[in-house]
């Protein structure tokens, strides 16, 4: 090498390590030696100040407002972070709680990258917010791993959920704010750096699941930490002891004036409406869903890093081992989730397989029946094991999933699909497959309850005008649309001249044909033109009653004997309730809410007169291994046991209220299930089939006091 080339690559190399040397961004600990900031409601300490590690940091009083911000920007021109993948922020929280952090940032185009994080009390840590959009929906899972986490030794709170996108050559500005502080907060910052590469996102996932299934990273009482002392729980004797009294099917004899048909059937008396079981006898239904073993499937392909020990597809593992594809475009649950095909492990049957050898599934059923007979529970809800059910220890529910090649209708929801047509004959012949193979081996089953119909149809759209989306989604609908043209009948029908329903709507219409087109945009009700919304609301009616008297008719030809559970509300119109009021033996409402009166128009319900099922409820915390707290969120596995006893005392006590359906048996994976990613603890028993004892216990005697409520 000669010597000129030596000393221009150590000139290089010099330069190199003094741009390494000196912040890519800035640093809020000496603020004035760099960037340019500019303080929106926040006042500075001027004092900088040392963490326990020596690093230096500056605190940050973000005052009560509705917006107190930092803005960061270039001293000259924009950053170029073309090469920069994650932006790392040295900060502390000096509050005795969490404050919520926002962080903007802008490009000179006018995008926008933004980010929400909570920032927990204790020591200084790195904040990562990376460069670009990404979620735990992306990474295969609605929730991601509890943030800060020790990345290589260093406290870090990352990002895991960033919207927005940004040209990165050209920055203009970051803004971290405290989004309308009731009190002062206080926050201490130091240095901002570029950082190229994804590695802490990949770390923040890597390997959060052991061999078991269980969050790798987590404490809790029942974790399981050897196959040894899976055995040994697993097989420990069930607690409790199932209520006595009580006839076959789970009834009590003393509630008296009620008829004996032979089945299970519905009856009100004195100003109560009850289930009644086949010998007579009062029964208040509580159950639990998902009572089954392959709810612990979850995708491993193409994320391996994040399991720890999975065991060979091979052998005797290749047995929970499994491949799939839940990749729906008109799906809404599954849209942006990551990793939603290929191979899976199922990690609970793999767990059952421990405890039990090759036995494990009839041993689990055994042992799941005596724990939900011995926690109080009388019936097994939907989605379960048909096995358990054929046991004749507990009565059951079965589900008619209706499916095939029909036409649909989008309400603007379509969270699990759209809807179906049921003006359609194809609708008509998949309903009477459906029953067909949902009764086939049950018709004459005295432990049945009953059949539900479909699950959490979209039969109202989102936002304030959500309650006619059914009606303007048909409207919009192909023109070839069997709902459209009924809906185009009814109101030619009603107005006879195009002209008249222009009028009575407010819109231009000059032939009966302009609504006969794909993508018709209807009007939304407004107060100026009344008709739209009763024009709307008479479509929604015979729309729900088209499907209920079709799917009650196809139940009744071939099971004259057993309840119409009613197809689960999620999202309802009025007219949907009346419609199922109309044709079915009891309205089932999916309620996450803190009490069941809060998740349905109990005043319509009371002037239906039709008793209502809560056909799912949960309350969930992230206490116990999975990074999910469940759709109705509490702070503890003990609150959760003080929620679910007010619900169900408060569910027995109404008099229009006839059960109450836990979802679900087991935890959900904690890297997601196949169907959406979901992944929250609102189990009674854990992946590892461990019941979360304090919870249980609190179920038991919860579920011991209803029934003293139920006799009244």
């Amino acid at each position: 090498m000669n010597r000129r080339l030596s000393i221009w690559l150590y000139l290089c190399c010099l330069s190199a390590c003094h741009a390494a040397s000196i912040p890519a961004v800035a640093d809020l600990a000496s603020p004035d030696a760099i960037a340019q900031v500019t303080l929106d409601q926040v006042q500075r300490t001027g004092t900088v100040e040392h963490a326990a590690d020596g690093v230096a940091q500056q605190r940050y009083a973000f005052q009560s407002a509705t917006h107190p911000q930092i803005v960061l920007t270039p001293a000259h021109g924009a950053w170029d972070w073309s090469k920069q993948s994650e932006l790392h922020l040295r900060l502390q929280n000096a509050m005795a709680w969490a404050v919520t952090l926002t962080v903007d940032i802008d490009d000179a185009a006018g995008q926008h990258l933004q980010a929400t994080v909570g920032v927990p009390a204790g020591p200084a840590q790195t904040l990562v917010i990376p460069l670009h959009a990404t979620s735990p929906r992306g990474e295969g899972m609605q929730v991601g791993p509890p943030m800060p986490f020790d990345d290589h030794g260093r406290p870090t709170l990352l990002a895991t959920s960033v919207q927005g996108a940004l040209d990165l050559h050209k920055i203009s500005a970051i803004r971290l704010g405290v989004p309308a502080p009731q009190a002062v907060q206080t926050l201490l910052f130091g240095r901002l750096d570029t950082a190229p590469g994804d590695a802490t996102l990949h770390d923040a996932y890597a390997g959060v699941v052991d061999r078991y299934g269980q969050f790798a990273r987590g404490r809790w009482p029942e974790k399981i930490d050897s196959d040894a002392a899976l055995r040994t729980a697993g097989k420990a004797p069930v607690t409790g002891a199932p209520a006595s009294g009580l006839d076959a099917y789970g009834g009590r004899p003393d509630v008296h004036g009620l008829n004996r048909t032979g089945w299970f059937h519905t009856q009100k008396a004195a100003g109560r409406w009850r289930l009644v079981t086949p010998d007579g006898h009062a029964f208040f239904s509580l159950g639990v869903n998902a009572v089954i073993t392959d709810g612990g499937r979850s995708y491993v392909e193409g994320r391996e890093f994040m399991f720890r020990d999975l065991p060979p597809a091979r052998g005797e593992w290749a047995a929970f081992y499994g491949s799939s594809d839940n990749r729906n475009k008109d799906q809404g649950a599954s849209q942006g989730i990551g990793y939603n095909h290929g191979r899976w492990f199922d990690f609970y049957a793999a767990n059952l397989y421990r405890i039990d050898d090759r036995n494990w599934l009839d041993a689990w059923r055994t042992r799941t029946l005596d724990r939900l007979q011995a926690w109080g529970f009388n019936t097994i809800g939907n989605w379960s094991d048909d096995a358990l059910g054929r046991a004749h220890r507990l009565p059951y529910t079965r589900s008619i999933n209706i499916d095939g090649n029909y036409a649909n209708v989008s309400s603007g929801y379509d969270y699990w699909g759209r809807m179906p047509d049921p003006f359609d004959p194809r609708f008509v012949q998949a309903t009477e497959r459906a029953v067909v193979k949902a009764n086939a081996d049950v018709r004459d089953d005295p432990y049945l309850l009953g059949y539900f119909a479909d699950n959490e149809l979209a039969w109202a759209g989102s936002g304030p005008q959500g309650r006619w989306g059914l009606a303007i989604g048909t409207l919009a609908g192909d023109a070839k649309s069997l709902a459209k043209q009924a809906f185009i009948a009814m109101l030619r029908k009603k107005y006879v001249a195009p002209e008249t329903l222009s009028a009575a709507w407010g819109i231009a219409l000059g032939s009966w044909d302009a609504l006969n087109v794909t993508g018709f945009v209807a009007p939304p009700p407004n107060e100026a033109h009344p008709a739209i919304a009763a024009d709307y609301s008479a479509w929604l009616r015979r729309y729900a009653d088209t499907y209920f008297r079709t799917v009650a008719e196809a139940i009744r030809r071939h099971d004259p004997h057993h309840l119409f559970l009613g197809g689960r509300f999620a999202v309802n119109t009025p007219e949907a309730v009346a419609a199922c009021a109309q044709y079915c033996d009891v309205v089932s409402f999916n309620v996450y809410t803190d009490l069941p009166q809060h998740g349905f128009d109990t005043a319509a319900m009371h002037a239906l007169d039709r008793p209502v099922l809560i056909g799912e409820f949960h309350f969930g915390s992230d206490d116990r291994g999975p990074f999910g707290k469940g759709v109705v969120s509490v702070w503890n596995e003990q609150q959760r046991g003080e929620a679910y006893a007010k619900f169900v005392t408060a569910a027995a006590a109404d008099p229009d209220i006839v059960g109450a359906h836990w979802f679900q048996y087991t935890d959900q994976p904690v890297t997601g299930r196949l169907l959406d990613g979901e992944n929250s603890h609102i189990g009674l028993v854990g992946i590892t089939d461990i019941p979360f004892g304090g919870f249980v216990e609190a179920v038991r005697a919860a579920n011991q006091r209803v029934d003293d409520v139920g006799s009244h």
